[in-house]
């Protein structure tokens, strides 16, 4: 016998499958109300790539950049003695190799404008800059090397008397140093929205950078280097100089202006300044075809070379790291155009046009008008902040 059940109605319903999340609020009319949110489209994941705010992002055609700089470095240290042609120029002229340090100076530039865009304590950032600066410039002072005794010496330890103060992290640290100062203290409270208030903004930096240069310049040609003595020592001398003795030999200048090895005024700088006992004792002039049979390649002396094939010569010296500086700066610009300008043709525009003065003022340095071309290449390759801080 079938029975009757009766089932009363309450007008609650419930789900097949439970929530076990928190409940939603309901409305006065009892329909559950639930916020639709799209999903991205394809452009706006791109933009949202392009535009992040978190700020530890990346620029990826500068860490391309650095990349393609430490690959070529790797490649002209390990084939250079095989090829000379694509080793560091003997003086004139310029090379494959002799890129290698002005980039990794531009990239430094580039660096310094994204890291302090934004900056909230100029105290905090300025003792931030000064620590950095120190430990590059110790670390280069250990990388130098040259100066522990070996066996055959009666003690061991560090010689202070051959330290080489000078080399590639210092003058790396040295760049550092002035633009991290030029951005930290140097830029106006602008907003920019326009070319000329792009040009407020950073004008002090600008007059700051061609007044150096224009320093550079100015030392260069104007200073006086007299004759000058070198000694002969069994430092200096190497198998290739068997027909000199230990002694002085004198070098005769008397000049102005001379760019030549032994009479410029950068070697003037550094000897006056650091001395002889510590700068680079095994230059790059040393194959020239007034010092090597081999050059462009190093090699025994010529007949009656002159005396300064033994010269010491610090190619990371005091004046030449002001015009280093300068190329800092150059990627300091840049990274300037790369924070303000999305678009790719505004910032080949801007760059070529606000590079002419420092372009007209470094004419002499080759490696100038070669940066010009890697700012293009940054303009047209570039897409901005695309990945992350590991």
């Amino acid at each position: 016998m079938s029975s009757l059940v009766v089932v009363t109605d309450t007008g609650v319903r419930t789900p097949l499958l439970q929530d076990l999340s928190p409940p939603v609020p309901h409305s006065d009319s009892g329909v559950r109300e639930e916020e639709i949110v799209p999903l991205p489209s394809p452009n706006e994941l791109d933009e949202s790539k392009a535009n992040p705010t978190d700020p530890k992002q990346r620029l990826v055609s500068l860490d391309v950049f650095r990349g393609l700089t430490v690959a070529l470095m790797i490649l002209v240290d390990d084939a250079g003695g095989a090829f000379p042609s694509i080793n560091h120029s003997p003086w004139f002229g310029v090379t494959l190799a002799d890129f290698v340090m002005p980039f990794f100076l531009f990239g430094v530039g580039v660096s310094v404008s994204l890291v302090f865009k934004k900056v909230s304590s100029k105290p905090a950032a300025i003792r931030k800059v000064m620590v950095r600066t120190v430990k590059l410039f110790l670390l280069g002072l250990v990388l130098n090397g040259g100066y522990f005794h070996g066996r055959n010496h009666l003690s061991y330890g560090v010689d202070v008397r051959q330290i080489r103060w000078m080399g590639v992290l210092q003058r790396i640290s040295i760049g550092y140093l002035f633009v991290s100062i030029l951005e930290i203290w140097l830029v106006n409270k602008v907003a920019v929205d326009s070319a000329v208030t792009f040009v407020q903004k950073y004008v002090i930096q600008w007059v700051v950078a061609i007044l150096l240069g224009s320093l550079y310049m100015c030392l260069l040609y104007g200073l006086y280097v007299p004759d000058w003595a070198i000694e002969v020592t069994s430092m200096n001398l190497t198998s290739f100089a068997s027909g000199y003795g230990s002694g002085t030999q004198i070098v005769h200048c008397g000049v102005r202006g001379n760019l030549e090895p032994p009479c410029n005024a950068v070697g003037l700088i550094d000897r006056f300044f650091l001395g002889e006992q510590h700068l680079y004792q095994h230059p790059v002039y040393r194959r020239t075809k007034e010092c090597s049979v081999n050059s462009p390649d190093y090699g025994p002396l010529p007949p009656n070379s002159p005396g300064w094939c033994l010269a010491p010569f610090d190619p990371e010296g005091i004046l030449s790291s002001l015009m280093a500086a300068i190329t800092c700066f150059m990627g300091l610009h840049f990274g300037h155009i790369i924070v303000h300008y999305k678009d790719h043709m505004q910032r080949v525009i801007l760059w070529s046009l606000s590079s002419l003065p420092l372009l007209l003022l470094g004419y002499v340095l080759d490696v100038l008008g070669i940066l010009f071309y890697v700012s293009i290449w940054f303009a047209i390759k570039d897409q901005i902040f695309v990945s992350k801080w590991s």
